[in-house]
């Protein structure tokens, strides 16, 4: 956690956190940045993965079921009597390389099934308690790839968080207005264990070093101005100041963390 120079260990004392897919890359930058910021957090997967922060409680569930949500919620109210910031990290792609032509309908459910129904289910199961309470902060995770999708491979993952980032302004629109903030994060290219592991696997396959390996996953983004990728640490300090009052008057917006990948102001 050395990482993190910059931050109170008093400024979400006292709040009740949860993330999903908090065990790994980047959701477990964000549990370790809301830990050291004094939050109380409930995190899940489908299995733990080291020695967690401390105030942290572990779930263990299938997010891409409605029954897996469902247990989630029944311990966040029973462990946190109700919550105040929700992160929802949870996603990713297991789709086959080769276009559209091997997406079935079975692949485009999985890929909705892991980045947009779990952020849908989260949130109506603990809105009404946030909007009875009249405050709360919520951030879903996107990505750039919903404006820059891969088309061998990511078709379905970037259609499912398109529909994830429109849902997240609609949703802001509706409760905004009753204290509930929402804001969409959007990762490009975040170099986690398992996207180091990736890096690792294709200097080996191609016969080369890891920094030539790591360039030419950057150039299939089309480059990145910064020079390298991004960090889950940098990630998650983003959404620590997302969800903390320095952000009380963002909501609505989507914040792209890419290095400078999408070429747009």
């Amino acid at each position: 956690m050395n990482q993190y120079k910059h931050y109170s260990p008093d400024e979400f004392k006292g709040k009740r956190v949860v993330v999903t897919g908090g065990t790994q890359g980047q959701g477990r930058a964000v549990v370790e940045r809301l830990s050291l910021g004094g939050a109380t957090i409930l995190t899940t997967a489908r299995e733990e993965s080291g020695e967690l922060p401390p105030r942290t409680i572990f779930v263990p569930a299938d997010l891409t079921t409605a029954e897996g949500c469902e247990k989630v919620a029944r311990e966040i109210f029973s462990r946190l009597d109700g919550v105040d910031i929700l992160v929802n990290v949870v996603g990713g792609s297991s789709a086959p390389n080769g276009g559209f032509a091997v997406l079935t309908d079975e692949e485009w459910w999985k890929e909705f099934n892991l980045n947009l129904f779990p952020a849908v289910r989260f949130d109506r199961a603990l809105l009404p308690s946030m909007l009875k309470q009249g405050s709360g902060a919520i951030v879903h995770f996107s990505s750039i790839q919903r404006k820059l999708p891969l088309f061998q491979s990511t078709t379905a993952y970037a259609a499912a968080k398109a529909a994830l980032t429109t849902y997240s302004k609609s949703l802001s629109k509706e409760v905004s207005p009753k204290g509930v903030r929402v804001n969409v994060v959007s990762p490009g290219f975040i170099e986690t264990s398992a996207a180091e592991r990736m890096i690792q696997g294709l200097a080996k396959q191609n016969g080369t070093d890891i920094q030539t390996a790591r360039q030419g996953l950057m150039n299939t983004l089309g480059g990145i101005p910064l020079g390298r990728p991004g960090k889950p640490h940098e990630v998650a300090e983003l959404v620590a100041f997302l969800v903390s009052d320095k952000a009380s008057n963002i909501t609505g917006a989507e914040y792209v963390i890419d290095g400078g990948t999408v070429p747009t102001v």
